[in-house]
């Protein structure tokens, strides 16, 4: 009797996993069976998060996820474009697996974080990244701090997805990038949901998540967008010093003469002559990036940036969108990825160079105004101290845990 109740422990385990377990997920189920001891019944036990312990370990614990949903934030902190689509634990967590999992592209060899690096605030040190089969993306891929800290919504350098919702899912379907695009004998985006809906821990998940094994885009994309606006940082000095004063304009007690000065550099607006040459003033950064997010301004033109990563050839004005300005370096002070669409400036003293003389060309019609005073193209004509001083303000705002945190790393066990 003890034999045949095994046998149909074992029969019923391999039902159960007629629809996709491996030979290790037919094992776990089958070691989770047990005979009481004053019956010849056997009872079977069957764990519904197997797959995600085999594959996460102990990154992901369904019983005890992780804080996504409800983290602090500082006070002076107050923009939010979340939407109608606020983050969750669950989301979040299978956002993550999503974000890192290499089964989104068409051969199994690029993932969002392939672009999106951790270590560089979720940036890339590449001039443009690398997709799938040689592909390339067309534009140097932007870090994702602190993304729902902002007023503008749209996402990429040229604005083209609405909201970050529809950005998430965009970058599968690229050609160049994760190569679900339906073109030249490739999948399309209903290959990759037939894909997903056959790993066996995406149907835990999926399940745990939104209560059945369902995967749709729009659940990529929900859970997508809630690990990524899940990503933020505000533990840099410049958070310690906004800390314990009333607002920006006030010294901070915890920084030097030299990064105050830098702060009132990057505040105070400029002033032109005639001609669009500063004579007093500040460098009017904040115009653009606004403290204390240091997120882009919706309604900022092209930067006089024009060319075309990695050519020589054509031009780009479309591209109005900007990363926040917080970790644009590390803690340490160290540039975490190049600057702007085309990558092409590889320091803050580089970028200072660039917007201190904006040459007008005939060519860019969408240039921002506040860079051309009266018509001219401006000349901030400023000095070397003050530079200086610039870079030692911007080095305050990169923080230190949105790099190591378990939570926004990979939970792949290999």
């Amino acid at each position: 009797m003890r034999l045949q109740s095994f046998i149909t422990v074992a029969l019923i385990a391999g039902i159960f996993c007629i629809t996709g377990c491996s030979k290790n997920d037919a094992m776990m189920l089958i070691s989770a069976t047990k005979a009481t001891p004053t019956s010849n019944t056997t009872t079977i036990t069957v764990d519904p998060y197997a797959a995600i312990k085999l594959t996460f370990g102990t990154a992901i614990d369904p019983a005890n996820l992780e804080n996504y949903a409800n983290q602090d934030k500082p006070a002076y902190i107050l923009k939010n474009n979340l939407g109608n689509n606020p983050i969750t634990d669950k989301n979040a967590t299978l956002g993550r697996v999503l974000f890192y999992d290499k089964n989104l592209s068409i051969n199994n060899t690029i993932s969002c974080s392939s672009c999106h690096k951790q270590n560089f605030a979720f940036g890339d040190t590449a001039v443009v990244s690398a997709g799938v089969e040689g592909g390339l993306t067309i534009r140097h891929s932007m870090r994702l701090i602190n993304t729902r800290f902002a007023n503008e919504a749209k996402f990429f350098w040229n604005e083209r997805a609405a909201n970050l919702n529809i950005q998430t899912t965009m970058p599968i379907v690229d050609h160049l990038e994760m190569g679900f695009s339906g073109q030249n004998g490739r999948g399309d985006f209903a290959t990759l949901t037939s894909k997903l809906s056959t790993i066996n821990y995406y149907k835990e998940l999926f399940k745990f998540t939104f209560g059945d094994t369902v995967v749709t885009e729009n659940r990529i994309q929900t859970s997508l967008a809630s690990f990524i606006n899940s990503i933020q940082s505000f533990d840099s000095k410049y958070d310690i010093g906004r800390a314990q004063v009333n607002n920006d304009n006030q010294a901070f007690p915890n920084f030097t003469v030299q990064e105050n000065q830098g702060k009132t550099l990057f505040l105070t607006p400029p002033v032109f002559n005639a001609a669009g040459l500063r004579t007093t003033g500040g460098l009017g950064c904040n115009a653009c990036h606004n403290a204390p997010e240091f997120d882009i301004d919706p309604n900022t033109l092209n930067n006089g940036i024009i060319g075309i990563a990695n050519s020589a050839n054509g031009i780009d004005i479309t591209n109005t969108r900007a990363a926040t300005l917080r970790d644009i370096t590390n803690a340490n002070g160290a540039i975490n990825t190049p600057m702007m669409h085309t990558g092409v400036l590889r320091s803050i003293r580089a970028v200072i160079n660039h917007y201190n003389t904006i040459n007008l060309n005939p060519r860019n019609t969408n240039l921002d105004p506040r860079l051309r005073p009266g018509g001219n193209g401006q000349n901030l004509n400023v000095t070397d101290a003050e530079i200086a001083a610039i870079v030692a303000f911007m080095q305050t705002l990169g923080g230190t845990n949105v790099y190591v945190n378990k939570k926004w790393s990979s939970p792949f066990l290999n």
